[in-house]
């Protein structure tokens, strides 16, 4: 079994449903775990890109999280990808806003950039953060 990640971004939506299925369609994240309160919101989810994940709920839950996320801005994740023009191509097919298509970068990467329905910026691209050189 692979080690389980040791940083988790957490992100919270008004829609959290909605944000599931736009990353794990458009994205290709796995959901390993949903939980929905009584009231139909989810009170934690889990998402699994290769050895990553993010966890995310719906805001408006009344929390301690969601009392200190609330007012909280839009985020940047950056998740490793293989093939960055494949990964481009699903979430363009899922109809996902792309800010910046598929770039080959100074530093040797090929990266492209896009954001979800709530305003978080994704960027994907063959960087390896922590790799040697």
């Amino acid at each position: 079994m692979a080690e389980a990640p040791h940083i988790c971004p957490t992100l919270t939506y008004e829609d959290a449903k909605a944000a599931i299925s736009q990353l794990t369609e458009g994205f290709g994240f796995t959901a390993t775990a949903v939980y929905e309160g009584e009231d139909g919101r989810i009170a934690h989810a889990e998402l699994s890109y290769g050895n990553g994940m993010v966890m995310l709920g719906s805001k408006g839950t009344g929390s301690e999280f969601d009392k200190l996320m609330a007012g909280s801005g839009p985020v940047g994740v950056f998740v490793h990808v293989d093939d960055v023009d494949e990964h481009h191509a699903r979430a363009v097919a899922q109809g996902i806003e792309i800010v910046m298509p598929p770039k080959d970068q100074d530093y040797g990467s090929r990266d492209y950039m896009a954001r979800d329905a709530e305003g978080n910026i994704w960027s994907f691209g063959t960087y390896t953060p922590g790799a040697a050189e």
